[in-house]
């Protein structure tokens, strides 16, 4: 088994980081590589990404059209695509070389070739005021929204940007994909979920658009944008005793009743 170890060089304390994969990895029987997010190798079993979500969203969609599966391990705050910390890498590791874990299939967004695991996030190019946009699924006129932009997600993103704009929780099987309008100017404009093989259109007329992949801006100088499902899977990795809805409860306090003193 080859297995990649990818870390985000612009975090703290690098040099620990590094000295605990180390460690962890010569212990193994496997194959290993260490390399940092912006140095990619492609000769790989099993890849960890480590870092917060934005380095798994990066190198889990690098490693999609390869076939590769990718597990997280959490160095930001939230880690929600993350199995675990960096102090259980030792255990981690050692439940993958024996083949205790489960791979998952996310579906992913496409817009211009760009490829997001989240979202997209088109916005005016006039960020400061709000706008008008129309929305067509497979060449059919839906509405027009007044809103600071749209979030369209898929269930990976539900618990992203889509839930804090008030968007539905999908669960990660789920194939299906939300339309939500941010900060609309209507008491009508409400979150649509939608089956994963419509096709998407979004234009405005006031100016071109701002879009933006998993919260990476991209330069697209454009009055419309078309959305749909990508041609590849993510593939992320968990092990075996990992559920959708114990993380909703442990990460987002899903469930749980408030304090009452």
């Amino acid at each position: 088994m080859k297995i990649c170890a990818v870390y985000n060089k612009y975090i703290n304390n690098i040099q620990e980081i590094i000295h605990i994969l180390e460690t962890g990895l010569k212990s193994s029987n496997a194959q290993y590589v260490i390399s940092d997010s912006e140095n990619l190798g492609k000769d790989f079993d099993f890849v960890f990404a480590i870092g917060g979500d934005g380095t798994i969203l990066n190198v889990a969609k690098f490693y999609a059209p390869l076939n590769i599966p990718v597990m997280g391990v959490n160095l930001g705050r939230l880690g929600f695509l993350s199995q675990a910390d960096l102090y259980m890498f030792s255990l981690i590791l050692k439940d993958i070389t024996e083949g205790k874990y489960k791979i998952e299939e996310r579906i992913g967004l496409e817009c211009n070739g760009h490829i997001a695991l989240n979202d997209f996030v088109v916005k005016s190019c006039q960020s400061t005021r709000a706008a008008k946009f129309g929305l067509e699924i497979n060449s059919a006129p839906v509405c027009e929204y007044i809103s600071d932009g749209l979030i369209i997600s898929t269930p990976t993103g539900s618990t992203a940007y889509c839930l804090s704009a008030g968007g539905p929780i999908l669960a990660p099987t789920v194939e299906a994909f939300t339309i939500v309008p941010i900060c609309p100017h209507t008491l009508t404009a409400r979150p649509l979920v939608i089956p994963d093989n419509e096709i998407l259109t979004i234009h405005s007329d006031d100016c071109p658009l701002s879009v933006a992949a998993d919260g990476c801006d991209l330069k697209i100088n454009s009055n419309k944008v078309t959305i749909k499902k990508s041609g590849c899977k993510i593939k992320l990795a968990f092990l075996n005793d990992n559920n959708f809805y114990n993380v909703l409860r442990e990460k987002l306090f899903w469930g749980v009743s408030p304090c009452i003193n």
